[in-house]
């Protein structure tokens, strides 16, 4: 299955609901079980789908809240996709509402991602109420 543009939106929608919803079941669903996850590209990468679901729930289920994200574009060769993304979302170990500009690289095997890796810096909107 040679990967479409339409193919990959619908892939980043399913993982931007994911993200918004703080769903780690739905997050699994995109991903080939042998997956790697770079969230921090210079460092190792989560290993599996399994690992990825509970990065998910440490990561974005404990420790984020109101999460908003859109995707400012998309690019699409052959096995790959290139999405960039903005996001806002109370980071609850910090105390601070952040802004947070990403690129993401992924490549497909078939119809799900088979390795992910983030680029992206983040901004500090302020405190969180109550903080």
């Amino acid at each position: 299955m040679a990967l479409t543009r339409e193919h990959a939106r619908e892939v980043l929608a399913t993982y931007i609901r994911a993200w918004e919803t703080q769903d780690a079941e739905l997050i699994t669903t995109i991903f080939t079980p042998e997956a790697t996850y770079h969230e921090r590209v210079m460092g190792e990468p989560i290993p599996n789908r399994e690992a990825i679901r509970r990065y998910w729930v440490e990561k974005v289920v404990r420790a984020q809240r109101n999460i908003s994200c859109q995707l400012r574009s998309l690019y699409v060769d052959g096995d790959t996709a290139i999405a960039e993304w903005e996001a806002e979302f109370d980071d609850l170990d910090q105390g601070v509402r952040k802004r947070m500009k990403e690129i993401a690289v992924l490549e497909f095997d078939g119809p799900r991602i088979r390795s992910l890796r983030e680029y992206w810096a983040s901004q500090s909107l302020g405190a969180l109420e109550g903080r």
